[in-house]
């Protein structure tokens, strides 16, 4: 586990999401030797596949340590590498969005 984050102040989900996806999509031209994104967009898909399940499961067994703030740190690393993994699938936030405002109905 890397080191959790100091002084976490709650904020809108949607523009930080948003941000996070344009820097994201941004990285594609970026030096690989320089981004750690860059190198999981072109990189192997097994590499960043792997990271997604290994997030999950850290998000899964802090959720079963009942550590909330381990719990926060973890997934937002989850959410960082499923981001990654929609953009080289070419899955916007949006459609992401529409998935998840149909399952509503």
């Amino acid at each position: 586990m890397g080191e959790r984050t100091a002084n976490v102040e709650p904020r809108p989900v949607g523009p930080v999401l948003e941000e996070l996806a344009a820097t994201i999509a941004g990285r594609w031209d970026a030096d690989p030797e320089a981004s750690y994104t860059v190198r999981l967009l072109k990189g192997p898909e097994d590499r960043v596949l792997k990271k997604v399940c290994e997030e999950a499961v850290e998000v899964a067994l802090a959720s079963k340590d009942r550590d909330h703030d381990h719990v926060r740190y973890e997934a937002a690393d989850l959410v960082y590498h499923l981001m990654v993994c929609l953009e080289r699938q070419g899955v916007s936030l949006e459609e992401l969005a529409g998935e998840l405002a149909a399952r509503f109905r």
